[in-house]
């Protein structure tokens, strides 16, 4: 799968990459040290928070907590720009 932004796509690859083998070849055998990942998953939250600007996504309504709400069950606005 890509990344919200093109331009973020090879870092996506490289941070799970590096998740995949920080799960398998240390979480699961008791190591919960995340930090292996951190710096590339730096970066790589950057890169996406700048794509998100760019394509006009709003971070509040990202981070919104909406399951368990009376907002779960509403139908979102139409967007009445097409």
């Amino acid at each position: 799968m890509n990344s919200i932004g093109e331009e973020c796509t090879e870092l996506k690859k490289k941070y799970d990459d590096c998740f995949n083998s920080w799960f398998s070849e240390r979480f699961l055998k008791g190591d919960h040290d995340d930090s292996m990942c951190a710096s590339i998953f730096k970066v790589y939250q950057e890169c996406v928070k700048n794509a998100m600007k760019q394509q006009s996504i709003d971070f509040k309504e990202v981070d919104k907590d909406v399951l368990g709400t009376d907002s779960e069950f509403k139908v979102p606005p139409s967007d009445n720009s097409s």
